[in-house]
C-alpha cells in the first residue's frame, strides 16, 4: 500500500510498494490498449481515475 511521507518543506511524497507499481502499470495498459498516439493516450488517461490506497 502507498504511504504518504511528510517532509520539512511541506511537500508530501508517496512511497509505493512493488505491488502498487505493478497495479498502476496494469491499469495503464488496460486504459491505453487502443490509443496509439501520444494525444490519444493523454485523452484516455484524462478520462480515467486511478487511486492508490493509503497505508493506515
Amino acid at each position: 500500500m502507498a504511504r504518504i511521507i511528510e517532509n520539512e518543506t511541506g511537500r508530501r511524497i508517496v512511497k509505493m510498494s512493488v505491488d502498487d507499481i505493478i497495479s498502476i502499470v496494469k491499469e495503464y495498459q488496460r486504459i491505453v490498449q487502443n490509443p496509439k498516439t501520444y494525444e490519444g493516450i493523454r485523452m484516455a488517461l484524462s478520462k480515467a481515475c486511478m487511486y492508490l490506497p493509503e497505508e493506515v
